[in-house]
């Protein structure tokens, strides 16, 4: 389930946990048959109790350890940085322009950034903010509760990009205009991207439909289906935010891995 391409990216990011020279204890399970059995179960959906002990993956608890403290060293916006900057520099990273847009999964278990859903009667879910370069490539990703709005996300989700080299010159992290629906149709967010030197293509409340933005929109929603295509994402199974947030890193590495091994 990892082939050796994107190991041989994920490898040098992991932190290395030097083993006890004294009552070392059991061998530490190697972190590339761990990744698989967590990469099985965002596949899958599959609880962590039930990952098949047969696969040699390691016990699901096992795996669940390893994710956060991966999450909370970074790997995942690390490896993220590393496959933009190597797809900027094979010119495959379009910057002409970004696209915004959010997708709400119910929340099972509550928990933090979770919130009574406007779309699901009242119910507790989460919101995935996603935005995009041109063609489609995610370039940041966050989760809040469902019952925030979209707006309130547009500049963390512009701010979060990361500096990406890969070319001469200064790395690159704004786009040159942002594509949003009705839900991002805010004056104040409007003023406050052109001070920064991005231009808005935002659709306004009341306006018939037919601006034509669906034309260059639609390669988020299509982000956003590859996302759901991860069955763990489709609906938030975890009370810690942090390990939801962790296969939602982890979803847009494999997301933007594809896209870079394709151009191989």
């Amino acid at each position: 389930m990892v082939t050796d391409g994107l190991w041989d990216r994920v490898e040098p990011l992991l932190p290395v946990v030097p083993r006890r020279a004294r009552h070392p204890g059991r061998r530490r399970l190697d972190d590339r048959r761990v990744l698989c059995g967590i990469l099985f179960v965002l596949y899958t959906g599959i609880q962590w109790e039930y990952l098949p002990q047969e696969l040699g993956f390691g016990s699901g608890m096992t795996c669940w350890r390893r994710l956060a403290a991966w999450n909370e060293a970074g790997v995942w916006d690390r490896l993220h940085q590393v496959l933009l900057t190597e797809l900027r520099a094979a010119d495959a990273l379009d910057f002409s322009r970004a696209v915004i847009d959010s997708s709400h999964v119910r929340a099972l278990k509550r928990g933090p950034k979770s919130g009574p859903s406007p779309v699901d009667r009242g119910r507790p879910g989460s919101k995935h903010h996603v935005i995009t370069d041109a063609g489609g490539i995610p370039l940041a990703a966050s989760v809040t509760g469902g019952n925030r709005n979209d707006v309130t996300q547009l500049l963390p989700l512009i701010e979060a990009i990361p500096p990406i080299a890969g070319r001469r010159g200064r790395p690159r992290s704004r786009p040159q205009v942002v594509f949003a629906d009705r839900a991002y149709d805010h004056d104040k967010y409007r003023r406050l991207l052109r001070a920064k030197g991005i231009g808005t293509r935002i659709a306004r409340r009341g306006q018939p439909h037919g601006s034509g933005l669906g034309t260059t929109r639609w390669v988020v929603e299509r982000t956003i289906a590859w996302y759901h295509g991860f069955r763990r994402l489709r609906t938030r199974w975890e009370r810690r935010d942090d390990i939801h947030e962790a296969f939602l890193g982890i979803a847009t590495c494999i997301i933007t891995y594809r896209r870079l091994a394709a151009l191989c």
